[in-house]
């Protein structure tokens, strides 16, 4: 764990001691599971943002794929009779060929991230409005899956299964990240892409495959935000998740210049979102402050590292003018 992860554990340890002296109910277990299954819940699309920010990219479209694919996932169920262990892999696909698209127009065609991600942002918004006629997506009365709700909004031994899901996906992704040479390959394009491409690494491959990752895991939390609401409406769901999940991954330490960060400090920063939401609501605190805090949350997570990477700049240079100085007397 580094120096920001271990900083990032203690403030939420702080903040939840000062909330649950304000307010004991922060404690109680029925707070603590809700608050798990959110923090699965976005933690799995704070991993796949993490991917493909480290790249130096951004996916601003990650709200409105959680729209249209739940809307997809919940018709191909519930409408038109399709057994889910057949939908939900039909809708990780659909969700690794939009990762896929974007990295082609990113990689190929040489579009800014922003722009891309942006116009699907709108894009598939529209889609799943236009699909649902600006209705409503949802099960009928009495419509039950009982295995999918299980897995999806039930609970084991009490920790909702979206948290353990989280885990088991943050261990693949922590060994993908940081134990392999797709992982290196991914800092190393962050940190200079030319420097990467030139070392022989084929960086549209990677970046693509880091859009893909993003993807697949957008669409897996869609599901899981789909069987959480069981209704969907098109306009609304997923709004600003892609706030959430950019706000988590700043909070753990991922740069967005690309090039930095850890899968530890991800899950941390989606806890503490999650943290600073239950506070708001347990404090009465108005709820139409939520986006304030989040953008709030982002400055200062920007600033910190702004300030972090400064401090360490200095610091590399006085080194290297101590050791020169040192070499120099000992010549």
């Amino acid at each position: 764990m580094s120096k920001k992860d271990l900083g990032l554990l203690i403030l939420i340890l702080v903040v939840g001691a000062v909330v649950a002296i304000i307010n004991p109910r922060f404690l109680l277990p029925i707070n603590l599971a809700n608050t798990s299954n959110l923090i699965g819940l976005f933690g799995i699309l704070a991993i796949g943002q993490a991917f493909v920010i480290i790249t130096g990219g951004i996916e601003l479209s990650v709200g409105s794929v959680v729209a249209l694919l739940g809307v997809l996932f919940v018709d191909f169920i519930a409408t038109r009779g399709m057994a889910w262990p057949v939908a939900l892999p039909l809708i990780l696909v659909l969700g690794g060929m939009i990762g896929l698209a974007h990295g082609w127009l990113i990689t190929r065609l040489k579009l800014q991230p922003f722009v891309v991600t942006l116009c699907g942002l709108l894009i598939y918004r529209g889609v799943a409005r236009f699909y649902t006629a600006d209705g409503t997506a949802g099960f009928a009365f009495g419509q039950n899956f009982p295995e999918l709700e299980f897995l999806t909004a039930g609970r084991s031994y009490g920790v909702p299964n979206s948290f353990i899901a989280l885990i088991v996906i943050a261990i693949v992704m922590w060994v993908v990240l940081h134990r392999s040479v797709f992982g290196r390959y991914l800092y190393a394009i962050g940190k200079n892409e030319e420097a990467a491409k030139y070392s022989g690494i084929r960086t549209g491959r990677v970046v693509m495959a880091a859009y893909v990752i993003c993807g697949v895991l957008t669409a897996l939390s869609a599901i899981y935000f789909a069987m959480y609401t069981r209704s969907i409406s098109p306009a609304s769901h997923g709004q600003f998740y892609e706030l959430y999940a950019i706000a988590a991954a700043v909070l753990g330490g991922f740069s967005l210049r690309g090039g930095e960060g850890s899968l530890i400090g991800v899950i941390l920063g989606t806890v503490l979102l999650q943290e600073l939401q239950n506070l708001v609501n347990l404090l009465g605190i108005p709820s139409s402050l939520n986006f304030a805090v989040m953008g709030g949350v982002i400055l200062i997570g920007v600033l910190v590292d702004q300030q972090w990477g400064v401090y360490r700049q200095r610091r590399l240079m006085l080194e290297a003018t101590r050791k020169g100085a040192a070499g120099a007397a000992a010549e």
